[in-house]
This record gives structure tokens, C-alpha cells and sequence, in this order.
């Protein structure tokens, strides 16, 4: 099946593209009835064009006057998304995307065709009433086999539930790998199954012994067949090895360990291996890399050798430099965590898994589910570079060997379980189900939750959900956020604040109980509260923190709203110091403390201390509308503190930051040199501001405050003049 059998009005959008076949895969949906509104559940393996069925459906509804939306698990693969489906703006279709702020409505969102979202987001916009989320023609659901993440599973599937009750005539796509039980996924949301092995490149599965140094390939046939491949290298490091091998053939090499340590430790052995084999230098790669942190010394040293490594830790901006520059065969082996198996386009010739174990809080090292295997060998190969891909695992012995190859290579991947079923996940759905009328009656709340994947799943277990259901609206009523009459239950103001904010309504008692013993409350006192709900993730206390961490607590005795525990009588009390250590954090960075002091004193990177300040902002904005809801004293304070978290800055630079682009860095250097107020900048003369800030960024200033003074800056020798002026 090729293109013109595909309708005119989708076939213009990839005319000048190249594309002119289907996959077999996508064959089988289209005959299957993807354009003709048939909903659908795609389990297939990655690259196999899973996007691109997308792309039809929607863009099939689109010409017929519908309206789409595109969910995905991560803020990243919605960039990426949206990056791609911009290219449909050329002709006429509208793209909007929205990952944040979540307590905003979002309703000139509804004026795109083509809209993509978090999961997160997508909840948010529901429990907001968004009225365009009624009018849906395709909701597309990326990577569905997330149901079963404790994380983000419980989300997605109360979302999915509200959309299909919301609008029961759109076209559901749910993309997902290739898993165990994806047909009682199809029978979930009434959709017909497309399943297959079939990739565009072939994959070789294989395990690497190193005692032989050769790479052992596993075939599944009625009778299990392997085939051997040498690799020659006079290392002893077994990724190391790989890796150049993979490099020496031409190809790029992914390589998945367990830990951020251990991909920057072996990300930076590759290099150094690599730079004694005299490969290519990427010094003007590197160059790039900006910022003064020790983690950005170390990757910018990689990269330097055409090696990366690649974790939640580093900065968003390194991420996507790091991601461009794999994409564009300029960075040759990346060192990763998990991340990167994530649904993000990231192929390579050669993928190695080198740690299949994992350190579990419960359990110590367990083995990683076979899923996630599945999802790091996908990304082997190059669809359009390689004519194969290998995954490769590493081995100690021949008995590890065998062990490996049945459990990984040779076995399934586990079943999707839904994670809704637990009292936490409840907890938030149920406020929020009751508060956008999606469940008026205990009835309805029992008909709702058996209408989501896990009551599907769990027929005979709905006695264990009532009783939790039960539990969870005592727990609401008594705490005031709803009310039960007789039956019938109803979110109280409280309540509906609760859900449109977005957080945990444990959260919500902890920050009342702690505003009503507030007064006039300290900086520390607020964060404190802010670091101890369950919205935010505590840092680890290290043996060399419980120093720093009771000093702190020492001078700040009076100031705390909770009662502190008792040190060494009381469990708590480790928990108790973790929760100050990470307001420590972030006291130090609204006190201007520069970033690379922060990560080496906290053991953190640039994107550790931007995700948690992201969510200290969200729950701060929370403290600061609950405060004005209980009607205290800390409203005030509150909504500057957000202000502080959000841009890292003290009091008295509230004002210059008002100002786009004048964050932390611009706004210190403007207060340092007597500019302390927007007013004092627009008086100022365009030179001194422009030798503060550079031209560009001085002439832009100028024009978001309306000066009518214009400059003429000589950008160089040569006499090129430029203007900066006001409208």
C-alpha cells in the first residue's frame, strides 16, 4: 500500500516528503478502519510508524471539520511532537501544545486542531471544565502501556475514562509497545487491535561475554538458534569495547546503566577511550555547553570526544543539545539512564544494556521488568541508516548468559496492571471526579471507577475498591472538602479549589493546618510546609548532611509550623531532616546562591534543581490560593515566595523581574549597579543599560517599557549600525 491509496485530503500533507509507502503495520490499521473513525489500540514495536497512523486519523478528522487531541507521558516527547505536527501548519492546521500550570483553563486552546498534552495537563483541563474537551473528534494516547507506571498509570486512565464518557463518538488511537495483555487494553476502550512484530529494521538480540569477547546473537525459532560476532578490542571494559566496535563499523551506540553516576563515570571512560584512538574532536560541540556547574564541566569534556551522557539531572537545554546532536550523527555514543527509552525518537545502530538490575527501596537490586528491556533494544537501529540494529546484553558467565536469554530475549513482556487501585491515587480521583460531576452519587462513583481499566480488570475485586472508596470520602468529608447528603456527594468550595489547583488533598490539610498556626510566618516556616506535603519529592539525607541539616534546624528552631520530632526517639525524625534539607534548597536558592554552589552542596544537578523548584512554585502558588480561601495572614507572603522560586531571586529584585528575559543573572547585575526598579531602568541612559545587559537585550528592555529614547549601537568595525527604538 503506498500513498495515493491513501484520501487526497491526507495524501497532500506528505507529497514533498519523500514518504511513498506503508508500513505493513499501518496497512493493516487503515484496513482495519482507521479512517473510517474506528478506534483502535496499535501495539507494535518502536519505529514501526505508530506517529504517523496518528497523523492520519487526526488529519483525516480535520479535514472533516474535527478536532484532536494528542496525549503523551512526558514534557519532552510533547515537544518533540509538537516539532513535528508544525509542519502541517503550512497548510492551515492550527497546533497548539500545554504542559503547565495547571490550575489555568486554557480555553484559547481550543482554537487549534491539533492540540498535545501531558496527561497531567490533560486531567487539569478536565477538572477546570474546559468546554472544548467536550468536542473532541480523535484523542490519540501515546505509549498507553504507561498504565502501568504507579507515577503516571493512575492519570492517564482516569483521564482516558472522562474523555470517553465526555465524548463517546470519538475515535480512539491508543500507540503502544508491544505487550502481553494489549487486547484487554483494546477491550477497555472498545477497540479493535493491530499487533505486530514487524520493524522497519531488523533487530538482532544478542549477549556480550567478555571472557570470549564476542557478542552471542539469540534467534526465537521452533528451535532457539545463535550465531557469534566477534568484537576486537584490546580493552577489558565491556562497553567500552562495544561501543568502539560499534564506532569502528560506522554505526552510533546507545549504552543504559542503572544510575546518573554510572553514566557519567562510563560516559567519560568511552571518551577518554575514544580520544586516545584519535577519533574526531567536537571541541566546537562542546563550546556549547555552557554553565559553570561541575556536571556541565564533565559532559562538555564528552562531548569534547563525541561521547554524552544523558540523565534527568542535566539542564533541558543540555538534553536537547545532547538529543540534536545524536539525531545529526555528530555525537556518536550517548551514556543514559532509563530516560531515554521513553518514547523519544533516539535511535541507534547498536543499543547495550549494561546493567539489568536496579536498587529498589523495598527490595534491594531487583531485575528491571521485561517491558523495559524491550523499550531500551527498541531503539536499535537506524530506520533510513541501518539495515539492522543490535541489543546487546552484557554478561558474566555462560550460566548468566542462558539465564538472560531466556528471561530478556526470548520471553514477553509482562502484562499492563493498573495502579488506580491504591488509596493515594484514589484519593486525588475521587475529589476530583466529584468536583467536575463525574460522580454526584455514590452510585456514580462506583460506576465511574468500574468504568476505568482498573475496574475492568479487577471485576471480582470492586468489594476492595468500594471499601477504599469509602475510606477515601470519609476522609474527604471530615477534612471539608465535601459533603454527603444522603447519598448524594457534593465538592464544597474548598473542594473544588483543592482539585483545580492540581495537588494531593493531603497536601491541602497539611498547608491549612500549618497556615492556621502561621501568624506572619518566615520564609523558612513556608518552606518547610511547602517541602513536607506529597506533592514534593524529598532529597536523601547522606551521612555528611546530618551535620549542615540539624544546624540549620538548630537556628530555626521557633520558626517551624509543625511540631518537630524527637531526635533519636522518634522514626520521623530522618524523614523529618530530609524534608529540611530540600526547603535548605531552596532557601539558598531564593537567596541567590549561584546553581554550581547548589549542586555540589546538595548533590545535585542543574535539572534536579529546576524540577524541584518547578514544583515548589506550583505548590507555593497552591499555599498562596489556599491562604486567601482560609483568609490568613501569609496570602502575601505567599504569592511573593512564589515569585522568589520561580525566578531564584531575593526580595528586593521583585520588581526588575517583571521585566521578560531579567531573571536571577540580569536582575542582580542591574540592582548591583543602582538600577533597583523598572522606573530607575527607564530613566536610565540606553549606553549604561546596554554595557549591563548587551544591546540586543537593553533594546528590548526599552521597549517593554515604553522609553521613547532610541540608540545606535556600532556592532563592529566595519560601520554595520543597528537601531534600537519603540513602537
Amino acid at each position: 500500500m503506498d500513498l495515493n491509496d491513501l484520501p487526497e485530503r491526507i495524501a497532500r500533507f506528505y507529497a514533498h516528503t519523500g514518504f511513498t509507502e506503508l508500513y505493513p503495520p499501518q496497512a493493516e490499521a487503515i484496513a482495519g478502519g482507521l479512517l473510517d473513525g474506528v478506534s483502535l489500540v496499535v501495539a507494535t514495536p518502536t519505529a514501526s510508524g505508530k506517529t504517523l497512523l496518528a497523523e492520519f486519523a487526526m488529519l483525516n478528522s480535520i479535514g472533516e471539520g474535527g478536532k484532536c487531541l494528542y496525549i503523551v507521558p512526558l514534557k519532552a516527547l510533547a515537544s518533540e511532537k509538537f516539532d513535528r505536527f508544525s509542519q502541517f501548519a503550512a497548510f492551515g492546521v492550527k497546533i497548539g501544545i500545554s504542559t503547565g500550570d495547571y490550575d489555568v483553563r486554557d480555553d484559547k486552546l481550543g482554537r487549534n486542531d491539533i492540540i498535545i498534552t501531558t496527561s497531567e495537563k490533560a486531567d487539569s483541563l478536565l477538572r477546570n471544565g474546559v468546554e472544548w474537551m467536550r468536542a473532541l473528534s480523535v484523542i490519540v494516547a501515546d505509549e498507553i502501556h504507561l498504565l502501568d507506571s504507579i507515577d503516571r498509570g493512575p492519570t492517564l486512565e482516569v483521564t482516558l475514562t472522562k474523555l470517553k464518557k465526555l465524548n463517546p463518538r470519538a475515535q480512539i488511537l491508543a500507540l503502544s509497545a508491544t505487550v502481553s495483555n494489549a487486547d484487554e487494553i483494546a477491550d477497555w476502550l472498545n477497540a479493535q487491535l493491530i499487533r505486530s512484530d514487524w520493524r522497519p529494521v531488523a533487530l538482532h538480540e544478542g549477549l556480550y561475554l567478555p571472557e570470549r569477547a564476542s557478542i552471542t546473537f539469540v534467534q526465537e525459532t521452533p528451535q532457539k538458534s545463535t550465531s557469534k560476532k566477534t568484537v576486537s578490542d584490546g580493552t577489558t571494559d565491556p562497553p567500552i569495547a562495544l561501543a568502539i566496535d560499534t564506532l569502528r563499523e560506522g554505526g552510533q551506540c546507545l549504552v543504559f546503566v542503572n544510575t546518573r553516576r554510572n553514566a557519567e563515570s562510563l560516559a567519560k571512560k568511552i571518551a577518554t577511550a575514544m580520544r586516545s584512538q584519535g577519533d574526531r574532536d567536537c571541541s566546537e560541540l562542546a563550546a556549547k555547553i555552557q554553565g559553570d556547574t561541575t556536571m556541565a564541566e564533565k559532559l562538555a569534556y564528552c562531548v569534547r570526544h563525541s561521547v554524552a551522557f544523558h540523565h534527568a539531572g542535566l539542564s533541558s537545554d543540555h538534553r536537547k543539545l545532547i538529543e540534536a546532536w545524536f539525531r545529526a550523527n555528530r555525537i556518536k555514543v550517548i551514556v543514559s539512564t532509563p530516560t531515554l527509552a521513553s518514547g523519544l525518537n533516539l535511535p541507534a545502530r547498536r543499543v547495550v544494556i549494561r546493567d539489568y538490575k536496579r536498587y529498589d527501596a523495598n527490595y534491594g537490586m531487583t531485575n528491571i521488568p521485561v517491558l523495559e528491556y524491550k523499550q531500551m533494544a527498541g531503539r536499535a537501529g537506524r530506520p533510513g541508516f541501518d539495515s539492522y540494529g543490535e541489543a546487546i546484553l552484557i554478561a558474566k558467565s555462560l550460566n548468566e548468559c542462558e539465564a538472560l536469554a531466556e528471561h530478556y530475549i526470548l520471553n514477553d513482556a509482562e502484562d499492563v496492571i493498573s495502579k488506580l487501585g491504591t488509596e493515594t491515587a484514589l484519593r486525588v480521583h475521587v475529589l476530583s471526579t466529584i468536583s467536575n460531576g463525574f460522580g454526584r452519587t455514590r452510585d456514580d462513583l462506583e460506576r465511574f471507577f468500574g468504568a476505568t481499566f482498573f475496574g475492568f480488570q479487577q471485576q471480582s475485586a470492586l468489594n476492595l475498591t468500594s471499601y477504599v472508596i469509602d475510606s477515601v470520602l470519609a476522609f474527604l468529608e471530615n477534612e471539608e472538602m465535601i459533603v454527603d447528603f444522603g447519598g448524594h456527594v457534593k465538592a464544597t468550595s474548598l473542594g473544588h479549589l483543592v482539585s483545580r489547583l492540581y495537588i494531593d488533598p493531603l497536601t491541602a490539610v497539611k498547608i491549612r493546618r500549618g497556615l492556621r498556626n502561621a501568624g506572619n510566618a518566615t520564609d523558612v516556616a513556608l518552606l518547610h510546609l511547602i517541602c513536607s506535603t506529597p506533592d514534593v519529592k524529598r532529597l536523601y539525607m547522606r551521612n555528611k548532611d546530618y551535620r549542615a541539616v540539624t544546624e540549620f534546624v538548630n537556628k530555626h528552631l521557633d520558626e517551624f509550623l509543625d511540631e518537630i520530632p524527637e531526635r533519636f526517639r522518634d522514626v520521623d525524625y530522618d524523614w523529618f531532616l530530609s524534608e529540611v534539607k530540600t526547603a535548605m534548597l531552596v532557601h539558598d536558592w531564593i537567596n541567590e546562591v549561584s546553581e554550581k554552589e547548589i549542586t555540589e552542596s546538595y548533590n545535585v544537578g542543574p535539572g534536579d534543581i529546576r524540577n524541584l523548584v518547578d514544583t515548589v512554585q506550583w505548590v507555593s502558588h497552591a499555599l498562596a490560593e489556599l491562604a486567601a480561601h482560609l483568609k490568613v495572614p501569609s496570602k502575601k507572603q505567599a504569592r511573593e515566595l512564589t515569585e522568589r522560586v520561580q525566578f531564584g531571586i531575593n526580595r528586593e529584585l521583585l520588581d526588575l523581574v517583571q521585566l521578560k528575559n531579567i531573571g536571577r543573572v540580569r536582575g542582580r547585575k542591574l540592582f548591583d549597579a543602582g538600577f533597583s526598579s523598572r522606573k530607575d531602568v527607564k530613566n536610565a541612559p540606553f549606553e549604561m543599560i546596554s554595557a549591563l545587559l548587551g544591546p540586543a537585550v537593553a533594546a528590548d528592555v526599552f521597549e517593554q517599557l515604553g522609553s521613547a529614547q532610541k540608540a545606535v549601537h556600532r556592532e563592529d568595525q566595519l560601520g554595520e549600525q543597528r537601531f534600537f527604538k519603540s513602537d
